[in-house]
Order: structure tokens, then C-alpha cells, then sequence
């Protein structure tokens, strides 16, 4: 289980800025069911520590084989190149999608009610589901700050 204050202090040695309290553990969503049946399983999933950090939103990966915390960055999202987020609920998990000038990103998050059962539950402890509602919250009003 990564601890909040090792994922921050990753963060900060890349030269990020992040915002306490303001992380939860995703994974890109599934393709179609098969994916989605096989995610479930957990198979063939990669989980990461998506923090809010001042400026950007930036990814820090789990290990596959061990799941510790991996001392990188693997993706920053600057706050200026955000153009929409939008949540929804399917199943077991929330899906966020999030819409740049270039691309578009979509991420499942293990809902915060379950997450104690789940992958995120394991792999964050207790921090994700109870930094999940203010993270979604601060993510969904980042495109009205870019306007």
C-alpha cells in the first residue's frame, strides 16, 4: 500500500507541485466488455496515482508485478490544455474523461464505497475513497477556470 506522503514525495522530486489531499488511484478504462471483464479480474490491469498538483494533473504509475509505487512521472496534463471533464457512473466503477486541445483520456476509478474491497482499496489505503469526492469535485471545475 503506497502511503499519500510517498506519492507527493515522488511528485515533488519530478518538480511537481502537488495539492494534498487531491489524488486517487485509476486506470484506463476498459475498450469494450471483454477488457472490462478482464480489468475486473484483474488480469491485465495497470493502476496510477492521478494528483492534482498546482498547474497540471499528472499520472505516477504502479508497479504490475508488485504493486509498489513506481519514482516516475509517466503523464502531465497542464491545466491550460483541459478543455472538458466529465464523470459517470457504470457498474462498479466511475469513468472520467477528460477532453485536451489533442486528445482525449478516459480513466475508471473503483467507486470510494467498495474501494476497500477493491484493487484501490490495496493499492491506496484508505486516502483514495476519502479524497475521492473533493478530487472529482476540484477535476470537474478545472475547464470553468481555463474559460
Amino acid at each position: 500500500m503506497a502511503k499519500e506522503a510517498k506519492v507527493w514525495e515522488i511528485i515533488r522530486e519530478a518538480g511537481y507541485e502537488p495539492l494534498e489531499n487531491r489524488c486517487i488511484v485509476v486506470s484506463y478504462a476498459p475498450e469494450n466488455l471483454s477488457d472490462a471483464i478482464v480489468k475486473f479480474l484483474g488480469v491485465s490491469t495497470e493502476f496510477f496515482v492521478l494528483q492534482i498538483c498546482r498547474g497540471e494533473l499528472v499520472l505516477v504509475p504502479f508497479g504490475k508485478l508488485d504493486w509498489g509505487l513506481k519514482k516516475e512521472v509517466t503523464l502531465a496534463i497542464p491545466f491550460s490544455k483541459i478543455r472538458d471533464v466529465e464523470m459517470k457512473k457504470a457498474g462498479l466503477n466511475d469513468y472520467l474523461t477528460i477532453r485536451t486541445e489533442e486528445d482525449v483520456i478516459t480513466l475508471s476509478i473503483q467507486q470510494k464505497e467498495l474501494s476497500f474491497l477493491r484493487s484501490s482499496g490495496i493499492l491506496g489505503g484508505s486516502w483514495h475513497g476519502e479524497n475521492m469526492d473533493e478530487t472529482i469535485k476540484m477535476l470537474q471545475e478545472l475547464p470553468k477556470g481555463q474559460k
